[in-house]
């Protein structure tokens, strides 16, 4: 073998192995790439799946905050009903004259009447504009008396200093305890509809 053919085979040897040295690079780079890209994929995809899940979170806080102030406005406008169906039921007691005015205070002084049994002098305090029927109505109980307006839509606040006792049987006192004791049902009538 000569030199040249020496030098030859170490040259072919040399390319091939420069060949695959390429040709595994190649490979490599391949395969770095398609890595690269399925790991940019991947993120992708991830990042797609977080803003996904970010829309739909700020999706839902708006439907929820939009259905928390519209049950609020709903509550809103239920309480301006109910205060102005009690504001309309204040004006129709506070309306009251006659006959049915004066049945009523009767009943309530009536209801008063077994805490005082045994004391010899009552104070009645009433509406001013109830004074005339009050005065007219206490001859009737005997060692009572008017004394005294009281802010109040009618009915009577009764007191002794002999019992130390005061009975409030006014309008608003029986319309507070009939209100509280109705508003659910009231409510409910008023609003059947939800």
């Amino acid at each position: 073998m000569s030199l040249e053919t020496v030098v030859e085979d170490i040259r072919d040897e040399a390319r091939a192995r420069a060949e695959d040295i390429r040709e595994e690079g190649e490979e490599r780079a391949g395969e770095i790439v398609a890595e690269a890209e399925e790991e940019a994929e991947r993120i992708v995809e991830e990042r797609e799946r977080a803003v996904d899940r970010e829309i739909e979170r700020e999706r839902e806080q708006t439907l929820s905050a939009a259905k928390l102030e519209a049950k609020q406005q709903r509550l809103e406008a239920r309480r301006d009903v109910l205060a102005d169906v009690r504001e309309g039921t204040e004006a129709a007691i506070a309306d009251l004259e006659g006959e049915r005015r004066e049945e009523l205070t009767r009943v309530l002084l009536d209801a008063a009447a077994p805490e005082f049994a045994d004391d010899e002098s009552v104070a009645v305090h009433g509406r001013a504009d109830d004074e005339a029927l009050l005065t007219d109505v206490l001859d009737d109980y005997e060692g009572w008396s008017f004394a005294g307006e009281r802010n109040c839509l009618g009915g009577v606040v009764v007191e002794s200093e002999e019992s130390r006792v005061r009975v409030n049987n006014t309008f608003d006192s029986v319309l507070e305890a009939v209100w509280e004791d109705n508003l659910k049902e009231l409510s409910d009538r008023l609003f059947d509809d939800e």
